[in-house]
């Protein structure tokens, strides 16, 4: 892979601070990424119901490159933002410290479950951002890690933004680190202790809340069979206790129960 050194970042980001004091496992190697990574299959895996935008993330100095175009619909930009400090000056005021821990959470997190399983571990939490209408709207943010240095830190992560105000606007204050490509990890993380939200009423295995993000892209109970290698019988029966558990009779009013109690 062919790199080139850049200068490092000018704009100073409150996520930079957080992100400097893990060197061992997050990159400070100012070098541009030449090679744009598979978004579109990254797309394909990730939840995104609902109108989104996604851009590529350099962790080394915070710069963003490979938008999708509606990020300039969505927010009402101008131009495409060139620095991770310009996202943040979207997110409402309220929530930069929220964003600010998650982001702490997710670091020490995955280096409980080990930095060698980087490339493999989701994060996902909510906000509220600033839209081209004026108004602050609730966002699902998810970020997948797809390059590391040549010292093995991360060094590169597209993130996914997903307008879902049109679901709900509540925030349930709760972080996430799932397992991908093959690892079937679930840690959801509380913000303040519980202070500011409500633990879900029921409690889904890690099976069922795999099934359940599943159903939220969009999947039918014979797509789920074939993905997960299991009977299409044994979908229906997990399908069929989700819906006991959660007390939902429609796709919509579980997707929706599910975000506000931060399991998806």
């Amino acid at each position: 892979m062919k790199e080139k050194q850049i200068d490092p970042p000018i704009k100073k980001d409150p996520l930079s601070d957080v992100w400097s004091s893990h060197p061992e496992a997050l990159s400070n190697n100012y070098q541009e990424i030449v090679a744009q990574p598979p978004i579109e299959k990254i797309i394909g895996e990730m939840f995104a119901i609902g109108q989104f935008y996604y851009y590529v993330l350099n962790l080394a100095n915070s710069t963003l490159s490979n938008h999708h175009p509606d990020i300039l619909l969505m927010h009402g930009l101008k131009k495409f933002p060139k620095h991770l400090k310009e996202i943040i000056e979207l997110i409402h005021p309220d929530d930069i410290q929220f964003v600010m821990e998650a982001e702490r959470m997710t670091i020490e997190k995955i280096q409980e479950i080990g930095w060698e399983h980087q490339l493999n571990l989701k994060c996902s939490y909510c906000f509220r951002m600033k839209t081209g209408k004026g108004n602050y709207e609730m966002f699902h943010h998810q970020a997948i890690h797809t390059f590391k240095d040549e010292n093995g830190r991360l060094h590169q992560s597209v993130n996914i933004h997903t307008n879902i105000h049109h679901i709900t606007q509540h925030n349930p204050y709760t972080v996430l680190v799932v397992g991908i490509g093959g690892r079937n990890d679930f840690h959801q993380m509380q913000y303040g202790k519980n202070k500011y939200i409500e633990l879900p009423p029921v409690e889904l295995t890690i099976r069922e809340i795999e099934i359940l993000s599943l159903l939220a892209l969009g999947n039918s109970a014979k797509q789920i069979s074939t993905f997960l290698e299991i009977s299409y019988h044994t979908i229906t029966t997990h399908r069929r206790n989700i819906f006991e558990k959660t007390n939902c009779t429609k796709i919509s009013e579980l997707i929706k129960k599910a975000l506000e109690w931060g399991l998806i």
